[in-house]
């Protein structure tokens, strides 16, 4: 993998560092013993390699934008606050 001139080189290194725990000397090792035939566990490893290279080269995600909490949402769960200091109010009433 770490010679592999099929990638391009910015998406091998990203690919090795992803994969660098999986990685021996820089090979990546795919075991496929699900069948009894050879020719469908080569299938299945080919799949399975090809999944996991897509998922060590595909580009990193989004930051998410942190945005201000909706008036509802703070409404609504300060009114399930004060609700539950209710109850619990109630719980240490003395009864005459």
């Amino acid at each position: 993998m770490a010679n592999s001139p099929s990638l391009p080189e910015p998406l091998r290194q990203r690919a090795l560092e992803r994969l660098a725990g999986r990685l021996v000397r820089g090979v990546l090792t795919i075991r496929a013993e699900e069948y009894r035939s050879q020719l469908r566990n080569r299938d299945a490893a080919k799949a399975r390699l090809a999944a996991v290279l897509g998922d060590a080269i595909a580009p990193p995600p989004k930051k998410r934008i942190p945005k201000k909490i909706p008036r509802g949402l703070n409404e609504r769960r300060l009114e399930n606050k004060k609700r539950r200091s209710d109850v619990k109010k109630q719980r240490s009433v003395r009864w005459k």
